[in-house]
């Protein structure tokens, strides 16, 4: 497991038994299957799936569906969680096909209203290679992220006293503060799904953060890094990115802020 995601989120990895006496069924739950696409490169048994009867509430998170998992069916269950309040960004995965933090996955917006058996499925995030179950290796997603030199840079002596910004010139760059590193919208981008060089959205949002805020000095070496072969020329504006931020962010938007950036002020 790469340092970087482990010391960024709590991951689900011991090993557990099958239960030897009754599992709770809190009152008035609702039983589900869950498909849980597994992977433990320590067996033999390759990439399957396997299925689980679970007993849920309309109260519940996705997230605590996998703790019941992982507490009463099956220990092995490996997968990453941290705050479970949406702002850690640990537990992204596919859920039903959809990029998604399965902390803010409500099962009450999942129940369907007439009673009928509910299957949820749920699969790691695509692009990045899976190290076991839901796990991935977010080393690469780092590097990008990383390569667009995402912190502010100042030339000449460090001020005595903070930086000053008006109102308007903080509104210019704020949607992409709201980044998690979630990896949600780039391992939701088609293009990374196919080349994985490509930058992706997130790396490029947390460019955009920087390239237009009126305090920092280094836009010009960021746009330069952006202009590149694998850069922000290979979005093709699918709006995947933004249909998968946990965060509401318009993903699409500031990639074609930074693209016209490129064009019309250099």
């Amino acid at each position: 497991m790469s340092t970087t995601a482990a010391t960024s989120a709590n991951t689900e990895a011991s090993a557990g038994s099958k239960p030897t006496k009754p599992l709770p069924v809190p009152e008035g739950s609702v039983m589900i299957t869950v498909k849980v696409a597994r992977f433990n490169p320590d067996n033999d048994l390759g990439a399957h799936w396997d299925s689980f009867q679970v007993p849920c509430l309309p109260t519940d998170r996705f997230l605590n569906v996998l703790i019941y998992i992982k507490s009463y069916l099956d220990g092995t269950l490996t997968f990453r969680r941290s705050c479970a309040h949406g702002v850690c960004g640990s537990d992204a995965m596919r859920i039903n096909g959809v990029n998604r933090l399965a902390c803010k996955v409500l099962m009450r917006d999942m129940l369907p209203k007439d009673n009928k058996p509910l299957t949820m499925t749920v699969e790691p995030i695509r692009g990045l290679p899976v190290e076991k179950d839901l796990v991935v290796d977010m080393e690469p997603f780092f590097d990008a992220y990383r390569a667009v030199k995402p912190f502010l840079i100042t030339t000449g002596n460090e001020p005595t006293r903070e930086r000053i910004q008006s109102a308007q010139d903080r509104h210019r760059f704020d949607d992409t503060t709201k980044c998690i590193l979630c990896a949600c919208c780039t391992t939701s981008c088609p293009v990374f799904w196919n080349d994985g060089s490509y930058f992706g959205p997130a790396a490029i949002v947390n460019a955009h953060r920087f390239i237009f805020d009126s305090r920092d000095e280094g836009a010009a070496e960021r746009l330069n890094i952006l202009n590149d072969a694998e850069g922000v020329w290979r979005c093709r504006t699918t709006f995947n990115c933004t249909d998968a931020c946990p965060r509401g962010i318009e993903v699409t938007q500031a990639i074609q802020e930074v693209k016209r950036a490129l064009l019309f002020t250099r």
